[in-house]
């Protein structure tokens, strides 16, 4: 996977989730961002 193309949030966000962040801390970044996605989604 290719992150140079996207923002620095972005790519600190994928380095802090492979390498700090807990199981319960997994788990609701994946909710986080599947809302997101969501709700952008929808909007286009």
């Amino acid at each position: 996977m290719n992150l140079d193309k996207y923002p620095k949030s972005i790519k600190k966000a994928v380095r802090y989730i492979k390498q700090d962040a807990s199981k319960d801390q997994l788990e609701e970044i994946k909710k986080l961002v599947e809302y997101a996605i969501e709700k952008r989604t929808l909007r286009l």
